[in-house]
Order: C-alpha cells, then structure tokens, then sequence
C-alpha cells in the first residue's frame, strides 16, 4: 500500500511540474513565471539599480565606445566608427526594447501563431499574403548591396546579438516568460520587415473594392458628384500658384475602356482618419531668434512600451540627436548642429488592385498583354505553437500577390478576393541610406540629396537649417498615373492599366523658403490641383492643416513655446463649422427637457476640445450618428450587401450645409419621408440619451475626457500594464490629435541657431520593462502638453547637469 501512496505521490508531483512548467493556452507557465530564481519578479528593477559607471566587454567592437545616460535614460553614444556607433545602437536599444523589436517582426513577417498559437493564424496568412516578407527580402538585399548600408545594418544586427547573447532566460524581458519563448538571433532583414510594417500602417489599405462597388450600384455621375477628386475645402502642403522648377513627363493616356467604365457605371481605399501627423517649421523672419524653428508630432496608435526610442548618436561626420524605431538603425526624426527635420504621411494612392482573368480553375495562368502568363506559387510554412504546421500557398503575378484567391472572409473587409496587388512596400528601396544621409546633413543640398533614396511609406519631409532655409517635400516613389488610376480596380489583363512608370523624384511637390514665412503639413493634399501629375483623390481632412497654417499666419516673434502651444492646440474646426448648422435645423423643434438643456449647453460652446469641456462629448455623438442616419442606407453593408464607403467629410457636410432637399436625405429603409431636420433631432435625441445612461444627467461627468477616454495600452494587450483614462483633450481631426487609441507619439520642437536647442517628449518611457522607472515616466509630462529640453551633448566629455551616468564599452 505504501509504494502506491508514494507511486501516487511521485505521479503526482511530476504532473504538477509538467502543467506549472508549460503553457496552457493563453495562461503562461506559472512555475517558471512565479520563480523567485528566473520569474517576472528577476524584471523589477530598483530606482537606484542603473550603474552609474561600468565598462562592458563586447564580442564586436573595434574601438572603445563612450556612452552617456541623463536622468531620462537616453542613451549618447560616442563612437570613432560607424560600425562601432550602430553595433552600440543595436546593443541599447536591444537592453530597452528587445521584446518590442522582436514581437512587432514577429507580427510582419506572418509569425505570431509561432508565439500565441492558432487565434493568430489568420492575421499570420493575411500579413504574409500582403507580401510583407517578400517586400522586406527585396529591400534587404538591395540595403545589404550598398556598402554603406551594410555596415549599418550587420554592425546593428550584431549589436543586437551580442545583448541577446549576455542573457540567459533568467535574463528575459517580462514578456517572454509570460507568453513562454525565447529570443532569436537579429538579422538585418528584421529591420527591413519593421519599416515595411510601417508601410503597411500608412499605406496599406485601399478603397479600391469599396469604389469600385459604389461605381457598379450607382453609376459614374454619382460617384464623381459624391467623391470628388479635390474637396471644395482644402489647404494644401505647397501652396496653389507655387511655381514649378521642373519641366513635367507626359502622364501614361487613360486607356478608352477606362473611359468608357467611368461614363457608364463605376469603386475603392480609405485611410484610418484616426492616423495622421502634423509638421510645420517657421523661417528666421518670423522667429524671435531670426533663426528658424521646427515641429513635428507624428500621430499613431499609443502604446506601451512607446513606439520611439530617444537616442544621440555620434561619431566622425555625424552628431545627431532625435528618435528612431526600435529595430530599426539610425534617427528617424531629429536634429543636428545645423538642420532639424520631421515626417508627416503622404496618404498617396500607392496599393492597387487589379482583377484578374485566369485561364481554368487551376489558377495556373492569367491572362496579360495578349498570352496566358504563369502563376508564381510559393508556399508558406506556417508554424502553430501547439498544433501542426500549416502550409499555405500565396499566387504572384507581374503585378504582386494574389492577397485572397478563394471566395473567402478577408482578415481586412477592404481586400477584394481574386485580384492581384500592385503596391510600393514590394518595390527595392533603401530608406536606411536616406536616414543616414540625413542624419549626416548640413544644409538643403545634403537634404535633398538624401530623399532621393527614399521609397516607401511615403512621408512629408520637412526641413530647417541654421542657414535659414525652411522647406517642405512630399516625398517617396510615386507611381506615374492618369488622373483616377487606381481610384478604382484596375483591369490586370491589359497592359495599359498597369503602372508605366514614376514621377521623377526631383519633381516630386515640394517648397522652399516661400513667402509666407512657413511651411506645414497634417496629411492634407500635397499640392493643390495646378500639380502636374496625379497622386490620390483623398487625403487627410482639411481642418488640421488649416488650423495650423491660419495660426502660423499670424504668428509674429515665434519661441519653441509658441510652437508647443500650437501641437497641442484643442479647436475643432469642423465642430465650429457644423454646430450652427445642427443647431439651427432642430431649433424651434419642441425638445424634451433633458434634450433642451444639451441645446442650451451646446449653444454656449466655444468649439474647444478641452478636458473638462462638456461640449465635445455631445457633439461628436451627435455629429457621428446624424452621418451615420445619413449614409447607412445607401452605403451601409447591413442595407446594400455591399462593401462601400460613405462618402467623406468634406462631401458630407457640403450636403447637410447646402442641398436640404438631396435625394440622400431619406432613409430608404423606412415608408416616411426623412428630412434634415428629422434626422437632426434623432441623432441629438440618440446623442442625449447615450450620454445619460452612461453618466447621468447633464453634468461634469459628461466631460469629454470621461467620453474619449484616452487609453495606451501594452503592445500585446496584456491587461495592467498599460495607462488608461488620461486627462487629455483633442480628438481626431484636431491639431492635437489625442483619440481614444491614437494621439501624438511623440512630440518635438527645434529651435535652430548658433546653439541648437531642442525640446520633446513621448507618451512612455525608454525602457520596456514595466518594472523599471523609466517604463512610463514620461506620460504625465505628456499629459499636460508639456515638453521636456532635450540634452544633446558635443563630446563625451561635456560637463551636464543632466547626465548621470557614464559607461563604457570596449572590444573583446
């Protein structure tokens, strides 16, 4: 009896090993993840736990590296080569971010499924079947051919190593003990698949499909009366009447089946309004310092740990300070002694489809230019954490990827099944040379000559220098279009449709020094309609891009203050556009009580998106749901059956505004007649009561900061390590750009001279690891739309009374 006891007791033990030390399904291994020896808890760092001084020995190094820290643990590394300066870039990033860098190449190269198990088999198939790989291993291969490049990227990549290699799974960031896996070695392809991550963010989708339905259930003069190809309100980046200094290419004809299609019926892409940037620099006539001064607040999804990584990077020839993505070698956005410069998405029409026309069901050739062509078909070896692999067969035609070639439910709605994907992500560039080069630059020449290489996602270079130059270039590889191409499906069997070639990049739009005094963009249109060749039909709404340059306009002795105050400027112009018009349609409805009082505390409103205002929260539920009573009958999938998008803001509110007898006011769906004036006072009746069963009745609750909660949340969603509820103001579609998920990630102000300064912040911290100090201590300065100076040093030995700590590294 007792060996069975203890056979039981034996078993016993070993099955609770077995379940503590393995994961089980989303719960982690609690008996390695609790270990006091290698558990989370070896990830808490004390306060005083930074050395202040320490040498470390790297395999890799060819000369000794001097590495400062300040007291917001940005790293200044001073290096004597640049192998040596990227091989150490690598190294900290990877001691900050490891996890971070290695989770988001997991997500673009189609590999979370390998870490999280079969709930992420979809989103691996769709990332794969983007093409995001395939485009990462041509721009690889054409970074790793420049010797520049090269040294950048293998020194990065062996920095990184090196970090990987110091460690054992004790050592491990939280988040590998949590979800159970290790890290892998780096290669430079990773940082390609990070930018190409970033190019899907910014120019991965498309309103092709979208279009294209609209077109085919309405015809050609409603679509074109609807989704006009130049908003009736625009301000663009370079000004109308801007003189061209080039001589532009003819563009490619519109082919006569083309023509016919849009005369007869009609379809597609449409950006995340919640994404977007603003930049604007000022020149010395109009700065207090008569030198020029520099912003840029990029707005993406808000996360931690923080999408940037703050860092100064020195070595001979360059001295830069700024942010870069962690992954991803040299600043990104940033500033040296002579030049600052930004980024701003351009939100050109670069990813189009093409429908397709295969020869049998075998979908073994399409048919193109006259011949049946072949199908490339390379198979994708998917590995599921806890279940067999996957195989799965991704088609490739002249044009790209076959995204979907089934009758299937797309990852993304907007993906048409059985079309082929031309888009720039697949395209060879090499961006890393274009940061290098500008990292590098001293004034416009070695500017200009820096975004010549750059390729894609396409961005809003702005520019200032200590010589005074300002300047402004949308700037990428364009594809050389007629005007509508791509707006729609494009037919894959004839050769005319497909893309003929590009704008040549020196006439790409762009602005120097003009007489206004400034230069800016916040996503709108690049150029206005006198630009020679045809970039996209939509771009990010006007009111951004309008608010800042008619305050830059009457800016007089600018300061980095004024700047700063600009970035984080409430003012909804839309609101203030709109609201008079909403009001005056319900105005002389008998309202119920609670609906009077909202009347009543809108009509005293004055448009700003504060925290504490009550206004915004009332007027955002009730502008969203007067659209939505608007245009869901006619473009809705729930009452079309078709994936279509509405009609945009601009459209929209010339209709509530001017045509109260359209033909779209009625709602289809029902046998009475809707008018403006109904839909007005059903949407504020819907907005009320939403408010009310949410907060109460009419009162502080009902502030704007409790409605849009803003929330940044852990990359992988991992609850309690993330901030949420922040007492912030903005909103999308305002300068300050704060939403619930999206908001300025980082913020920065330049201010160029004889001693540059220059000020930032981020909404986080430089470390990773959500037990150090440095995880989140930046948020609140964040908060409170205040910057913080930041330290760029001239040599490793400058005294500072910021800089706390000093280490060395050294070879081997």
């Amino acid at each position: 009896m007792k060996w069975i006891k203890a056979l039981l007791a034996t078993a016993l033990s070993l099955a609770l090993t077995w379940v503590l030390n393995t994961k089980q399904g989303d719960i982690p291994p609690f008996g390695k993840f609790l270990s006091p020896f290698q558990g989370f808890w070896r990830n808490a760092e004390p306060a005083n736990g930074f050395p202040v001084a320490q040498t470390l020995t790297l395999p890799g190094l060819q000369q000794p590296v001097q590495v400062r820290f300040d007291d917001k643990h940005v790293p200044h590394i001073f290096a004597q080569n640049d192998h040596d300066l990227y091989f150490a870039q690598g190294y900290l990033t990877a001691q900050d971010r490891l996890w971070q860098m290695d989770f988001v190449t997991h997500v673009a190269a189609g590999r979370l499924s390998e870490i999280v198990g079969p709930a992420r088999l979809e989103t691996d198939r769709f990332f794969r079947r983007m093409g995001l790989k395939f485009g990462a291993e041509k721009s690889t291969a054409a970074m790793l051919a420049d010797p520049t490049t090269r040294t950048v990227l293998t020194s990065y990549s062996d920095g990184i190593n090196a970090y990987i290699q110091s460690l054992s799974p004790r050592d491990y960031p939280f988040e590998y003990k949590l979800l159970d896996y290790a890290p892998e070695p780096w290669e430079p392809i990773k940082s390609s698949l990070l930018l190409k991550y970033m190019a899907f963010d910014l120019s991965g989708r498309s309103d092709d499909l979208r279009l294209s339905n609209a077109l085919g259930k309405y015809g050609p003069a409603v679509v074109q009366d609807l989704f006009p190809d130049y908003p009736q309100r625009e301000d663009p980046i370079v000004p109308v009447g801007t003189p061209l200094d080039f001589k532009p290419l003819p563009a490619p004809p519109t082919p006569p089946s083309f023509t016919a299609a849009m005369s007869n019926k009609v379809a597609q892409n449409e950006p995340d309004p919640e994404l977007g940037s603003n930049n604007f620099a000022v020149d010395g006539k109009k700065s207090a310092s008569g030198f020029p001064i520099l912003a840029n607040d990029p707005h993406l999804q808000l996360n931690l740990p923080s999408i940037w990584y703050q860092v100064q990077l020195s070595a001979p020839g360059v001295n830069v300070y700024g942010v870069t993505i962690p992954g991803a070698p040299t600043v990104i956005i940033g500033f040296n002694d002579q030049v600052a410069w930004g980024v701003t998405n351009v939100a050109a029409d670069v990813l189009d489809f093409y429908q397709l026309k295969f020869k049998d069901a075998s979908q073994r050739e399409y048919w193109h230019d006259g011949h049946w062509k072949p199908v490339r078909r390379v198979v994708e070896h998917i590995v599921v954490r806890g279940q067999p692999d996957r195989y799965d067969t991704v088609l490739y035609t002249h044009h790209g990827p076959i995204v979907y070639d089934k009758d299937e439910k797309p990852f993304m709605t907007q993906t048409p099944t059985r079309h082929a994907m031309r888009w720039t992500a697949h395209d060879a560039d090499n961006e890393v040379l274009a940061f290098y080069k500008l990292n590098r630059a001293r004034n416009y020449q070695d500017y200009t000559a820096a975004l010549s290489t750059y390729g894609s996602p396409a961005q809003n270079f702005i520019f200032a220098s200590s010589q005074n130059d300002i300047a402004i270039w949308p700037n990428g590889r364009f594809p050389l279009k007629w005007r509508n191409q791509g707006k729609f499906i494009l037919d894959g069997t004839d050769p005319a449709y497909d893309w003929q070639g590009w704008i040549p990049q020196q006439q790409n739009p762009h602005v120097k020094n003009p007489a206004r005094g400034f230069v800016s963009s916040a996503n709108q249109f690049s150029a206005g309609p006198d630009y020679p060749y045809y970039l996209n039909w939509q771009y990010g709404s006007y009111e951004r891009g309008h608010r800042i340059n008619e305050r830059l306009a009457r800016m007089t002795r600018v300061t980095p203050d004024s700047l700063r105050l600009l970035q984080t400027d409430n003012l909804n112009l839309n609101a203030q556009l709109m609201l008079p018009r909403m009001l005056s349609l319900v105005q002389g409805q008998p309202l119920p009580a609670a609906q009077q009082k909202v009347y009543d505390e809108l009509s005293r409103w004055n448009y700003f998106y504060e925290a504490d205002a009550i206004g915004p929260s009332i007027f955002e539920l009730w502008y969203s749901n007067l659209v939505k009573r608007l245009w869901d009958d006619d473009f809705g999938l729930q009452a079309t059956g078709l994936e279509m998008r509405a009609p945009s803001r601009d459209r929209t509110n010339t209709l509530l505004l001017q045509e109260p007898t359209s033909r779209w006011i009625d709602d289809r769906r029902t046998p009475a007649k809707e008018t403006l004036e109904t839909l007005a006072r059903l949407s504020l009746q819907f907005a009320t009561d939403s408010l009310t069963r949410k907060f109460g009745a009419l009162g502080p609750e009902w502030r704007w900061a409790h409605q849009k909660s803003t929330d940044i949340l852990h990359l992988a969603q991992l609850p309690g390590f993330g901030r949420l509820d922040l007492n912030v103001g903005g909103g999308a579609g305002i300068v300050n750009a704060t939403s619930e998920r999206n908001g300025p990630s980082w913020r920065m102000v330049v201010a160029l001279g004889p001693q540059v300064k220059a000020y930032g912040v981020y909404p986080g911290g430089q470390s990773g690891n959500p037990g150090s100090a440095y995880y989140e201590n930046l948020i609140d300065t964040w908060s409170a739309g205040q910057l913080t100076e930041l330290v760029f040093l001239r040599s490793p030995d400058e005294k500072h009374p910021r800089v706390q700590a000093a280490w060395t590294l050294q070879q081997k």
